[in-house]
């Protein structure tokens, strides 16, 4: 049985010979992975870390005012990338980022829905292969937590091949589907086995708490790999839900941002911005776009800046579990050897879920006592991501008179708020304008890369990730599987060029080709505009009509890939009729 935060840990194994495991590090910081008298080097573990519906300016590290003191102090004593792309939405990132493909390649072109294109089944397909089926040939150890969101098969009693178990993953906690309740989530799994929250003789916080979940149980698999396979490497994949909606909170997390959003969206804008302007991350002489919120038309400011308050609070959570992973990986002694990737699924996210009150009962006051008979635990495993009441009968109310935060209310943060993530990127979620599908990459490897603090400005992309670990791991990629579409970030660790000719992006009809400095990207239906990103970054001076031969040029390469990728026009066919 494990606590919460309080999971026993073991002490790591001891290198017997300080002198040459120092001689190792001298020698990998001038750019050798460490050869020490003639005996082989210690294969790298990895640590990939993903958290859910978040802007480029959330983390401390990349200008914003939330604690993040974790992430800060890796991306401090490591590496930051400045032009790191997702693909614009949960489902399709996960895709891309556990095959190293295109989401359309590894068959989730949109989300969890079937439709008679072969790029769009909601499902990985069978000619992909994830990191942790790769990375078997190399006798790695493989453990996920947190959020799958990669196979429209969520029924325990449905198909099972493309559950973590499946696809070559040894251990698994998390979620199988995408949202839900932070502090009852539904399709929650250990392994192959869907279990609850509430009946769990292997994991008993005093408060459940989704993100604590994620965390505890990351540092329990390390633990116990250093326990029972010291001597095999291991690769730990981390699907935070944070920062998705309902916006769930911790009392004590809350009330350290309680006020700190009280003046409205453009102060904090305007903070974040010029953070990021003296960090690095943006040039000086590049202006502050005007945000979309105003302020003073708010009616309700208590509630708004509250959302804002909670998510912080949810953000700081994530990145206290981020720290305790950390420290475990120090404990056990696999902290030098092991590269961690810490990135995002999307750009903040501006869907207004339950800020219009509930359908039902719209606004519906939270009775003395629970007004409905509470669930059965066969009924509420399948509830949905979003219950109509809580696992003791209280109903989730949504609205503006529902202060989020606890387990009983359904609210996100809103489009203002998400326009602050992005600062200062155009367009969220869903589109593939920069704030759609910009994403911090925070890179930690002390024994592999020498630089300390410093920027790295390659474009680059989720579907690298495979490629950049599979390089490091020396690992043969199967020639029976889709070509990879990534490409090793190695050398841009060491600051080199990454050679490629392109990156795509589609989703929902919304589609953009990069090749070097030059993005053309277009919303679904309307026509391509055209941005020199080196100038402009924020995406708002158009330069298509300028340049209409480059605009062609470009256009060549998006319908070239789109063609050989299974992309396909929005809006797509029908559903197909579900699976019997």
């Amino acid at each position: 049985m494990i606590q919460s935060r309080q999971i026993s840990s073991i002490q790591g194994w001891k290198n017997h010979h300080g002198f040459w495991l120092g001689l190792r590090i001298v020698i990998a910081l001038l750019g050798f992975q460490g050869i020490v008298s003639g005996s082989e080097p210690k294969p790298t573990n990895f640590v990939v870390i993903l958290s859910d519906d978040m802007g480029i300016s959330d983390l401390g590290c990349y200008g914003g005012e939330i604690r993040t003191e974790n992430l800060d102090r890796l991306a401090r004593d490591g590496l930051r990338f400045s032009q790191f792309y997702n693909t614009a939405r949960c489902c399709p990132t996960r895709a891309s980022l556990l095959t190293g493909l295109y989401p359309h390649q590894a068959g989730v072109g949109h989300m969890m829905d079937k439709k008679p294109l072969e790029g769009y089944q909601g499902d990985l397909n069978g000619t992909c292969r994830t990191i942790a089926q790769v990375l078997k040939s190399a006798d790695y150890r493989n453990y996920a937590v947190g959020k799958w969101h990669v196979t429209r098969h969520t029924d325990p009693n449905g198909p099972k091949h493309n559950w973590p178990l499946q696809r070559g993953f040894d251990r698994f906690y998390g979620t199988i589907h995408g949202a839900g309740s932070f502090y009852d989530p539904s399709s929650l799994t250990r392994d192959n086995s869907q279990i609850s929250a509430y009946a769990d003789p292997d994991y008993t916080p005093e408060t459940y708490y989704y993100t604590d979940a994620i965390s505890d149980h990351a540092t329990r698999f390390l633990s116990e790999h250093a326990q029972e396979h010291p001597q095999k490497p291991f690769f730990l994949y981390i699907a935070y839900t944070a920062a998705h909606w309902p916006m769930h909170a911790l009392p004590e997390d809350i009330a350290r941002y309680r006020g700190r959003y009280d003046a409205g969206y453009e102060p904090i804008r305007k903070a974040r911005f010029e953070k990021g302007v003296e960090l690095g991350l943006y040039s000086k002489s590049m202006v502050l776009p005007e945000g979309i919120g105003n302020w003073e038309r708010v009616e309700d400011k208590a509630w708004e800046s509250a959302c804002m308050e909670v998510y912080a609070a949810m953000v700081d959570r994530m990145d206290q579990g981020i720290g305790r992973i950390v420290e475990q990986l120090k404990r056990q002694g696999a902290f030098e050897n092991t590269l961690i990737l810490y990135m995002q699924d999307n750009g903040g996210c501006a869907e207004g879920m339950g800020r219009t009150g509930n359908k039902e009962h719209p606004n519906i006051p939270r009775p003395l006592a629970p007004s409905l008979a509470p669930m059965k635990p066969e009924d509420f495993a399948k509830r949905g991501s979003v219950p109509a009441q809580t696992r003791d009968g209280y109903p989730v109310r949504m609205g503006k008179q529902v202060m989020p935060g606890p387990a009983d209310t359904y609210v996100a943060y809103g489009e203002n708020w998400a326009n602050v993530s992005n600062t200062p990127l155009r367009e969220y979620k869903h589109w593939v304008h920069e704030g759609g599908i910009s994403s911090p990459l925070v890179v930690s490897w002390p024994a592999g890369i020498g630089s300390r603090g410093q920027w790295r400005d390659q474009p680059s992309h989720l579907i690298d990730i495979a490629a950049t670990i599979f390089e490091i791991a020396k690992v043969n990629y199967p020639q029976e599987a889709t070509p990879l579409e990534g490409r090793s970030l190695l050398g841009a660790f060491a600051n080199n060029p990454i050679e490629r000719d392109a990156l795509y992006w589609e989703h929902e009809g919304n589609r953009a080709v990069r090749v070097g400095n030059w993005k053309l990207v277009a919303k679904h239906n309307r026509p391509w505009e055209l941005y020199d990103l080196s100038q402009d970054r924020a995406e708002q001076v158009d330069q298509a009509a300028r340049y209409p031969e480059k605009v062609a040029e470009l256009n060549g390469f998006y319908e070239a890939y789109a063609k050989r990728a299974n992309v396909a026009p929005w809006p797509l066919p029908k559903n197909v009729p579900p699976e019997p």
